[in-house]
């Protein structure tokens, strides 16, 4: 009889939302509409390029990946320096957004890896960007650039760490669980595991490559030369697939054909061809009746349960904060207001406000830059910085429900207060 009170008292409360929803209210109709066209825009640049190529080495990691070379080099009772060294590195070289970290921090937990590392990890991906860290210095000013590289290097090692000490005792019993798990006998030698990694994460890595504010140097030029990168590791990808994973030579040409014909008609739509080999890539592997079909149905178990969570978690970033330059139920005006000079009270509002916002890769200096042109602090400034890339709403709710809610609440706290410590003492010492 509980249970069903429950379900009454949740269908009251919907229906009376729905009642009492003030459509045809200017600020209301424009938030929703802000909503949706932060949904659109996140389809659009991030789904394709970014979270699909990041669940299929997810799943990578969670079917190929040797279960006690996690734990021996990424576990609880892993030799510390070695455990954060590693996570915090192979974080930073994948450069990614907030969101399309998740699937590899899923894949490395789901593996065995310590909490501790994992939140390394998890943290070092969107954080320790050399691009954006880059781009801060240039267009914020190199003062503001050291501050957020040094902070987002301690971050990582200290989140790690933080989180090991709390829940400490409950990896040592969830290490017992997954060592206790039979393990499969890998067909493939370390090297070559390895080369498929490397290929598949530099294909997540150039399709992402973003165009830098300065139209020369290195950064600039491999910029232009992005989708040649792109289409070379997919082609070492597919003779990685026929050579050492038994894939058929005539699966692979009729998987590939569309993708080359096309390209030969419309060499300028990128998306357009991403996609189609994407679909082609997963028709391959979906009908495998081998290890492929296993790798396949393990990148799309992690889809189904982060998709629909970042999607809502979009959605509803949009409607309370809008799009950068635009409002949601938010007025931005008060966000101005809020994080002006470098006190505490706006120190601690702009970790929080980053930390629910949503950032991709590098739009938070030009966002930052608007923001601090009307006002705001040099210390919210940092700490927004290191709050808002490394953390969002959507990328909370994913979160929780791979590790819990207790230990997301504790990740997000930690990177909330200690934001916004770092940005008091950067306010009072830059004046």
């Amino acid at each position: 009889m509980k249970t069903e009170w429950k379900k009454f008292a949740l269908m009251a409360v919907v229906f009376i939302a729905c009642y009492f929803l003030p459509v045809g209210r200017p600020r209301f109709d424009n938030a929703v509409m802000e909503s949706l066209g932060l949904v659109r825009w996140y389809a659009r640049e991030h789904v394709v390029y970014c979270l699909i190529p990041a669940f299929f080495i997810a799943g990578a990691i969670a079917v190929f990946i040797n279960k006690s070379a996690v734990l021996k080099y990424l576990g609880p009772k892993a030799n510390k320096p070695l455990a954060y060294g590693v996570a915090s590195v192979s974080g930073s070289i994948l450069a990614v957004c907030s969101c399309t970290v998740l699937p590899l921090f899923a894949g490395i937990y789901r593996m065995g890896a310590g909490l501790g590392p994992a939140s390394a990890f998890l943290y070092a991906g969107p954080a320790i960007n050399v691009l954006a860290i880059v781009l801060t210095a240039k267009v914020l000013g190199l003062h503001i650039g050291i501050a957020r590289a040094f902070g987002a290097i301690v971050f990582s090692l200290a989140i790690g760490l933080l989180m090991h000490a709390i829940f400490g005792r409950k990896e040592h019993e969830e290490e017992n669980v997954w060592a206790s798990t039979p393990e499969k006998k890998n067909s493939r030698s370390l090297r070559q595991n390895a080369i498929y990694f490397l290929v598949m994460v530099g294909i997540l890595v150039f399709a992402n490559w973003g165009k830098p504010v300065q139209q020369t140097g290195l950064w600039y030029y491999i910029y232009l030369a992005k989708w040649l990168f792109t289409g070379f590791l997919a082609l070492m990808l597919a003779v990685i697939l026929v050579m050492w994973f038994n894939i058929k030579v005539w699966k692979m040409i009729f998987a590939s054909a569309p993708v080359i014909i096309l390209a030969c008609f419309m060499p300028h739509e990128h998306m357009f061809l991403f996609g189609v080999g994407i679909v082609g890539f997963s028709i391959l592997t979906g009908f495998d009746q081998g290890e492929c079909g296993e790798w396949f149905r393990a990148a799309w178990d992690f889809a189904k349960q982060i998709m629909p969570l970042l999607f809502l978690g979009v959605l509803f970033a949009g409607l309370m904060l809008g799009r950068p330059g635009h409002d949601g139920l938010i007025p931005s005006h008060w966000v101005t207001v809020l994080v002006g000079g470098n006190s505490i009270r706006a120190n601690l509002f702009a970790s929080v406000a980053g930390a629910l916002m949503y950032f991709a890769t590098l739009t938070e200096v030009p966002v930052l830059r608007g923001l601090m042109d009307g006002g705001m602090g040099n210390g919210p400034a940092l700490a927004l910085l290191l709050a808002g890339p490394a953390l969002s709403l959507p990328s909370m709710l994913v979160i929780h429900s791979v590790i819990g809610a207790k230990r997301t609440i504790v990740y997000v706290l930690l990177v909330s207060m200690m934001a916004a410590i770092s940005g008091i003492i950067y306010g009072f010492i830059s004046g």
